[in-house]
């Protein structure tokens, strides 16, 4: 992307075929410090703008060789932030509005008026500066979207764009494709006993070790908490296991805050290795990592584990088997296991969560309403299956930090107080942080953390606004108000269905995103009938 040049690194190409218009633009703009070309001809002018860039363009429309107007066209679609200026003897409201609808600048006729003619030139410009600042401004943005802002590392939510990206591409050439988990065993007890402050030390520093420890195409990510990953492309898992072997070798002799407390840190590692882990999809690949961590873990930790999905005696008996036969069980046996895991951790989560009745009826009430209306508003929006399966999960999960508060503000009778209110604010934070661990709903999490965003950027836990918003919890946060309005709610009655569909209205634009509540509006209507 293009910086806003200096004024003596403008280029501007004059073209024109009336030899003594060129040669008096261009003496009269050198004189303002701009490095002027000239071109007599279309298709002069076309080699010229193909060979090198310019900032701007003076254009006259008609040539022997061809329209200025269809050079504009071709060099706008080429090339967006190219500012033309038309200027032509043969003025006419059809042509000017054609030169503008092909995304010129201005338009002037001709004879010209020099002082105009600078006048323009400036204002182009500078329009063509702020738009190169919004670019960039856009594009660090975007860069810092992908960082998190305590470790600098790269985040979930790139680790997401990257593992894809990675593992198709080892799909298409037969690449290996490695991921490494690592979590701080018993960190909790550091920021016990030194604080959460002196955490976040500890965490830049070990970010700072691995980033440092990790070769040049390999991708270090900051998971979540004190967990981290490092994408290991090009690399098998006998490859990723003497990486990590000699990480942890490393992170176990290494003194930490030197300078201060020096301490040393315990870690825990989980290896999982495309294509010899069988999975097909990046989420699987995850999930593999994520349970051979959780094997390391349990069985002590200060360890590395490899992903293990058959166990030996089953591996032996579909080698023993041989052929086709055997990658049809094999692959059977993957198939299997990833959706028993997957199923029953989903049954145990959505158990957790039932649990909530016994603070807040609202939730077993109405979770299935919610359920229905934001699959409803997918459907509108064309979503894919799978978007709209993680719709379900979080329509039922979105409350689920609610078992974090406490029975009194739950059960409340009368409104909520100010301290009272700031409690029930973090429940969707409680809720993120409970299944943030759970492979396979990561993209629920913020769909669950953002549902009570405002649209106008009023609401919490983040103060987002618009389609900063993930689009999942812009749905949910329809849903659940709707919801909320039509129910009997220990402080007041319950809305009729006629006045909370107009108090989402209301909302609109404000509140809510406005196409949220117009593919709403339609998903109550079909309810409704279907009644």
């Amino acid at each position: 992307m293009k910086k806003g040049p200096m004024e003596k690194d403008i280029k501007i190409l004059i073209v024109d075929d009336d030899d003594n218009m060129r040669e008096n633009l261009q003496d009269i703009l050198s004189e303002e410090g701009y490095k002027i070309t000239g071109a007599e001809s279309v298709e002069t002018a076309r080699r010229q703008l193909r060979e090198e860039f310019y900032n701007l363009v003076l254009l006259d429309i008609r040539f022997p060789d061809g329209s200025g107007l269809e050079l504009l066209k071709v060099n706008k679609s080429r090339n967006a932030d190219l500012m033309i200026i038309v200027c032509t003897g043969f003025a006419s409201v059809e042509s000017a509005v054609d030169a503008m609808n092909r995304g010129a600048f201005a338009y002037l006729q001709k004879p010209l008026n020099m002082a105009e003619v600078k006048i323009t030139i400036k204002k182009a410009l500078k329009m063509q500066s702020v738009a190169w600042e919004n670019k960039n401004l856009l594009k660090k943005l975007k860069e810092l979207s992908f960082k998190d802002p305590l470790t600098n590392l790269y985040n979930y939510r790139y680790l997401r764009e990257r593992l894809a990206w990675e593992f198709k591409r080892a799909q298409r050439y037969i690449l290996p494709l490695s991921v490494l988990m690592v979590d701080i065993d018993y960190f909790k007890s550091i920021n016990d006993v030194y604080g959460h402050q002196y955490g976040d030390v500890i965490l830049k520093e070990l970010s700072g070790y691995l980033l440092s420890y990790a070769r040049a195409n390999d991708i270090v990510v900051r998971y979540g908490g004190e967990e981290f990953l490092v994408l290991l492309p090009d690399t098998g898992k006998s490859g990723a296991l003497q990486f990590g072997k000699r990480l942890l070798e490393s992170v176990q002799e290494h003194v930490f805050d030197l300078k201060g407390k020096r301490i040393k840190l315990k870690i825990s590692m989980g290896i999982a290795g495309f294509p010899e882990d069988g999975f097909d999809t990046e989420s699987g690949l995850l999930d593999a990592s994520d349970q051979a961590l959780r094997n390391a873990k349990e069985t002590g930790g200060n360890r590395l584990s490899l992903f293990q999905g058959i166990s030996q005696e089953d591996m032996e008996k579909i080698v023993a088997k041989g052929g086709k036969e055997n990658v049809v069980v094999l692959k059977g046996k993957l198939a299997k296991m990833k959706n028993r895991l997957n199923g029953n951790l989903l049954e145990s989560i959505y158990a957790f969560a039932r649990t909530i009745n016994a603070k807040d009826s609202y939730f077993e009430e109405q979770t299935e309403n919610i359920v229905n209306i934001v699959i409803g508003i997918g459907k509108e929006f064309k979503l894919s299956k799978p978007e709209i399966e993680n719709l379900r999960h979080a329509a039922i999960l979105h409350d689920l930090g609610k078992i974090g508060i406490s029975d009194d503000v739950l059960s409340k009778k009368t409104k909520l107080d100010e301290l009272e209110y700031e409690e029930i604010k973090k429940h969707p934070r409680i809720g993120a942080e409970i299944i943030k661990s759970i492979q396979f709903l990561h993209e629920v999490i913020f769909t669950i953390l953002y549902h009570h965003e405002r649209y106008d950027g009023l609401g919490y836990s983040s103060g987002l606004r618009g389609e900063e918003i993930p689009l999942g919890a812009r749905i949910v946060a329809v849903a659940d108000v709707y919801n909320a309005l039509i129910t009997n709610r220990p402080y007041r009655k319950a809305f009729s269905q006629e006045e909370a569909k107009q108090i989402i209205k209301d909302g609109s634009g404000t509140q809510f995103d406005p196409q949220v509540v117009e593919s709403f509006l339609k998903v109550i209507k079909k309810l409704q009938k279907a009644v």
